[in-house]
Parts: C-alpha cells; sequence; structure tokens
C-alpha cells in the first residue's frame, strides 16, 4: 500500500467511526492512531449488537 493510499484509507476510517460516534479511543483522538489501529476499531463497532442488521 502506497502512503497516499494509507492516508486516503485513514481518512475513510476515521470518517466511518465518527459517523457511528467514536471520537476517540481512550484518550487519544482518531487522528493519531495508526491505519492499524483504525482498522481494528472499526472491526469492533461492526461487531457490535447496535450494528447488526436485522
Amino acid at each position: 500500500m502506497t502512503p497516499q493510499s494509507a492516508e486516503i484509507r485513514k481518512k475513510q476510517l476515521i470518517h466511518l467511526l465518527i459517523q457511528n460516534g467514536i471520537y476517540k479511543k481512550s484518550t487519544r483522538h482518531l487522528y493519531e492512531l495508526s491505519l492499524t489501529e483504525l482498522e481494528s476499531e472499526y472491526k469492533h463497532v461492526r461487531r457490535a449488537p447496535e450494528h447488526a442488521e436485522t
């Protein structure tokens, strides 16, 4: 993954997390997280019961 595509993916994940009401992880703002941390947090949000489809 190129640095440019990684940065685009980070922005996408931050946007998706904000849409789901996530603005921070612990004491760190989303923009401070690595791509791997953002991916992990998004997967966690996707598995949450309130986000499950009926």
